[in-house]
């Protein structure tokens, strides 16, 4: 019987450790993360959801959603899920989609008046990219709730908050409503033309995307930007390849702008005159992959920046040799998962998840 390649060691292959991915140990690492979150975190527990993303997404492009408790994990989920009293509630400009924790479900007091706490677009993104990558029935969500509440978060200009008030608006929460919408399979909460025109207007001089209109360009702002016209429909896959005089934005100034981007170093920086960062792999790298342009980033260069950033506790860190974060440990996969590493699921790029099921024990 041939040797099973996910069980395989560094040391089988005669390689030293610092030079091959190590599959195993990034599972451990978040498996760790999974049973009990390290203190540090403990000043993010309004952002639970995001960080559960983090780690059960990690585990499933690592081949190992075996590792966690489905019935647990969709039952968590959907207890942070924000519901109508009633009908008449839909009209009343709140978000009925998920909270980022259980503290964020109980009233805020502001001047001895109870006030409730929203729920979050960037959460509701986190709950059904969850839900999805375990295989949840979706008829059984109201997104209904969902899709009519988030319709009153779509600004004039095209944009969304994150929250019925008081939040800033850029493209961060434009890509979180069009993903929530691709998932649903709902668009009636997307304005998709006012919303395209505000992605439009965000594309700077050099080609990339800023988070708002006149803003510098930076990585993840772009990966928003393209991703979001993809999933709406307005841009084809693999445009580089393509005819791209009538495409909506400037295919040629992008490209040059995101190739720009992989510094000497072989790792991505998000801004010019920037260090390499291990989460631009993914938000530029994957910019590259939509566009059908990452046959032209040296992959290579790529690789070996993102295996100084590998730590040996498992995981990776934001820059060579630091401990590592969820945050950059999980953009660290999804670059391996793009560089089309050994054992790994394949990544659906503008979903950021991978969509490939298996039978959970």
């Amino acid at each position: 019987m041939a040797d099973d390649p996910l069980s395989r060691s560094p040391a089988d292959d005669g390689v030293s450790e610092d030079q091959l991915f190590d599959r195993e140990r990034h599972i451990r690492y978040l498996e760790m993360n999974y049973q009990i979150l390290p203190s540090p975190y403990e000043g993010q527990e309004i952002n639970h959801l995001t960080l559960a993303y983090f780690i059960i997404s990690g585990l499933h492009i690592l081949h190992a959603l075996d590792r966690i408790d489905r019935e647990d994990v969709i039952n968590w989920v959907l207890s942070l899920q924000a519901h109508p009293k009633n009908e008449d509630d839909l009209n009343n400009g709140q978000f009925y989609g998920f909270h980022g924790s259980k503290s964020s479900q109980f009233d805020s007091v502001d001047n001895w008046v109870s006030v409730p706490n929203n729920s979050h677009l960037a959460s509701t993104y986190c709950a059904l990219a969850i839900l999805k990558i375990v295989d949840y029935d979706f008829s059984l969500i109201d997104s209904s709730s969902i899709s009519k509440s988030m319709k009153h978060l779509q600004q004039s200009d095209g944009s969304f908050m994150p929250i019925h008030t008081g939040a800033e608006t850029d493209l961060r929460f434009v890509y979180c409503a069009v993903v929530i919408s691709s998932l649903l399979d709902n668009w009636s909460g997307v304005d998709k033309e006012k919303a395209k025109n505000y992605i439009l207007s965000c594309q700077s001089y050099d080609g990339g995307f800023g988070l708002i209109p006149g803003q510098e360009s930076h990585g993840g702002a772009t990966y928003c930007a393209v991703a979001s016209l993809r999933l709406m429909g307005f841009i084809e896959d693999d445009l580089v390849s393509k005819c791209t005089s009538s495409c909506i934005i400037d295919v040629p100034l992008l490209l040059e702008w995101c190739l720009q981007r992989q510094a000497v170093d072989g790792g991505f920086q998000g801004r010019p005159n920037k260090i390499s960062d291990t989460c631009y792999a993914f938000w530029v790298g994957g910019v590259l992959k939509i566009l059908g342009a990452n046959k032209f980033m040296n992959e290579r260069t790529l690789r070996e920046f993102l295996l100084t950033c590998q730590s040996k506790y498992g995981g990776f860190s934001k820059f060579p040799r630091q401990l590592p974060d969820l945050y950059h440990s999980y953009y660290g996969f999804t670059a391996f998962s793009m560089l089309q590493e050994t054992g790994l699921n394949s990544l659906n790029i503008e979903l950021g998840i991978s969509i490939i099921h298996h039978t959970l024990i």
